[in-house]
This record gives C-alpha cells, sequence and structure tokens, in this order.
C-alpha cells in the first residue's frame, strides 16, 4: 500500500464550508483536469511538495482533535483530485481508529470523481460526505472546461446511487462564465434528480486575474 501522499497545503479552523462542523481542509496534489478558472492549479506544477504519511498528517491535525469531536468535523481532502491518493486516505481512516478508540473525525472528499472505480469503492464505507464537483453534465461543456472527456462521471455517480448514498452526496453545480448559463445548471440539476440526489449546490464563479 502506498501509505504517503504530497500535501499540497493544509487549512485548518474551517467552518460550514467543506462539510459539518470545524474542519481541516488537506490538499492533495495531482489532478486529471485541466480547468480553465482552476483556484489550485498548482497541483499540476510538478514542485516537491512534503510527502507526508499518515502518521504525520495525524500529528498536524490531532491538535483540533477536541474542535472535531465537539463539532463533529473531521478533515476534508481536496486538491487536486484527492481520490488519486485512496489508498493514503484509507491508511489515515485506519491510523484514526487506533488512536481514537473507534471514534474517528469525519472524513469528506472534494472530488471530480475523475478516477478508477476501485480508488471510490474502497472509500465508501467510510467517507461521511462526498463534494463532487459536476461542472455541468453537458458532455461538450464539461469538455471544453476541463480539457478531458466527461467520460466516466455518470457510472461513477450511479455507483455512489446504487449504494443508497445519495444523503452523503453534496453535488456542485457552477455557473460558469463564458462556458454555461442558468438553464444549463437547471438542465445538470434534473439529470442528477433522475438518479435521486437531492443535494445541490449552485454558486457562480468569480473570476480574477484571467
Amino acid at each position: 500500500m502506498n501509505a504517503s501522499a504530497p500535501v499540497m497545503t493544509l487549512s485548518r479552523h474551517r467552518l460550514a464550508v467543506d462539510g459539518e462542523g470545524v474542519t481541516t481542509l488537506v490538499l492533495l496534489a495531482g489532478c486529471p483536469l485541466h480547468c480553465r478558472y482552476c483556484i489550485n492549479d498548482y497541483c499540476h506544477d510538478g514542485r516537491p511538495y512534503p510527502i507526508r504519511t499518515p502518521e504525520e498528517l495525524y500529528e498536524l491535525t490531532r491538535m483540533d482533535n477536541l474542535y472535531f469531536q465537539a463539532t463533529g468535523g473531521g478533515i476534508t481532502f481536496g486538491g487536486g483530485e484527492p481520490l488519486l491518493h485512496s489508498e493514503f486516505i484509507l491508511a489515515f481512516y485506519e491510523l484514526l481508529c487506533r488512536e481514537l478508540q473507534g471514534q474517528p473525525w469525519r472524513i469528506s472528499v472534494e472530488t471530480s470523481l475523475q478516477v478508477p472505480e476501485s480508488h471510490i469503492r474502497c472509500l465508501m464505507p467510510f467517507v461521511s460526505e462526498w463534494i463532487v464537483d459536476v461542472k455541468d453534465t453537458d458532455p461538450d461543456i464539461y469538455s471544453r472546461y476541463t480539457l478531458i472527456p466527461q467520460g466516466p462521471l455518470f457510472d461513477r455517480l450511479r455507483l455512489l446511487a446504487d449504494a443508497g448514498l445519495q444523503d452523503r452526496v453534496m453535488l456542485r453545480i457552477p455557473r460558469i462564465p463564458e462556458f454555461n448559463t442558468e438553464e444549463d445548471c437547471r438542465r445538470s440539476e434534473e439529470r442528477l434528480k433522475a438518479l435521486g440526489f437531492t443535494r445541490f449546490d449552485h454558486f457562480d464563479y468569480i473570476i480574477r486575474n484571467v
């Protein structure tokens, strides 16, 4: 098991932006998408980010255990695409179970789901919230914005839906200037509702210095 991952940064004491309760956002490097307005595009630049083990990440975050336990919060893995490092996340969760005597923190992931199915399946039993950045369900809009085909996105969403995890999934459908419209966003939501999803996050991208 590759129980280490490149950690770009940690952001502590976040509230109501990356899942329930007080959270620490852990950004992991690497991503298959190349989104036009990516706010973390440095995840692609190949710089030598610190390679952390689960034990090292725990030492960096354990100081906030009381906040996590009191508010039902925990760690949110983002990026980049955190699911590229599913083995690291799994090993970190297993470490939490040992250290916290079976009462681990909430684990959330911010993901595009553009990873092999095996990365998703191994995390399904314990991830508390899947924050899925759908972009847009129209294949043309998706590929123009991300520079990759939409590919298996719907298959991955069906995987979560078939497992009955709709209540753990938040789907982000942004209004992306020059790429989609309010009507496109409405159509995306209707398509996703057909899969049984009910939780959606609509917002406008704010473009600066592009």
